[in-house]
């Protein structure tokens, strides 16, 4: 057996003090461990910049927009919205949905940042970015035939069987991207209805004329029409008086 007496701070300490130590242990050396890089900059106009990798995020996500949700199917609409009101967000209009990989540069693998969500639970992303927003984001990834969402406060992508799921966004831009282009100008345009049956039957011509007699020469005669209505005779009457006032109207 060793001589050595275990030391007095040890024995002083309750489990519950010991457990307490411990995690500030492991926290300390989680971010000795963790990268080194510069800090995010807040850009005063609803934009973060990432000066590690070069890419620009919105500062809010479209929970914290517009205090709902989206399905995959609807998430063109936000991201329409926040490219047409590009005043708002730095007077960028080449926001989209990241991809995996881009997303995943906003989880903190050493558990040193955090932020509180909509909920007002923790989860790892820098405190830079805007408050009580969800920790989930749908991403490039996902497709109308495999629906895929990131929860940042795992950092794990997710799939599901149904596209019924809901999800927020978290919008990302990198200078020199073209601008968005709207989802309503990207869905396929809509195929053409067929014309109804009934305009698809072929016309039947009419009936030709009687044929006019003809002068001399061969050339159709015309024939004057002699029934005029009392009425119609009113009417060509009135026309022609009207015509003779103009003709005299200019000539002075």
């Amino acid at each position: 057996m060793s001589d050595t007496p275990p030391s007095s701070e040890a024995t002083a300490l309750s489990p519950a003090e010991k457990a307490k130590l411990a995690a500030a242990k492991k926290a300390a050396a989680a971010k000795k461990a963790g990268p080194v890089g510069d800090p995010l900059v807040d850009n005063g106009d609803g934009t973060i910049t990432d000066p590690n990798t070069g890419y620009m995020w919105k500062k809010t996500d479209a929970w914290l927009d517009m205090r709902k949700f989206y399905t995959w199917a609807d998430h063109g609409q936000y991201v329409d919205w926040v490219n047409e009101n590009k005043d708002k967000f730095g007077g960028y209009d080449n926001w989209r949905i990241p991809n995996k990989a881009e997303a995943l540069t906003l989880f903190d693998k050493t558990g040193v940042k955090s932020l509180v969500d909509k909920n007002g639970t923790t989860y790892p992303i820098d405190s830079i970015f805007a408050p009580f927003g969800a920790s989930n984001t749908w991403i490039t990834e996902c497709s109308d035939e495999k629906i895929i969402r990131m929860d940042l406060k795992i950092g794990v992508d997710t799939d599901y069987p149904t596209a019924d799921v809901w999800s927020s966004m978290r919008l990302i831009r990198k200078e020199g991207e073209a601008a968005a282009v709207k989802a309503e100008a990207a869905a396929p345009a809509p195929k053409a209805e067929s014309a109804p049956v009934e305009a698809q039957k072929e016309v039947t011509p009419a009936a030709p004329a009687a044929a006019a007699p003809k002068a001399s020469g061969g050339t159709p005669k015309p024939v004057p029409r002699t029934d005029f209505s009392s009425e119609e005779r009113a009417a060509m009457l009135k026309r022609a008086k009207a015509h003779a006032a103009e003709v005299r109207a200019r000539k002075g």
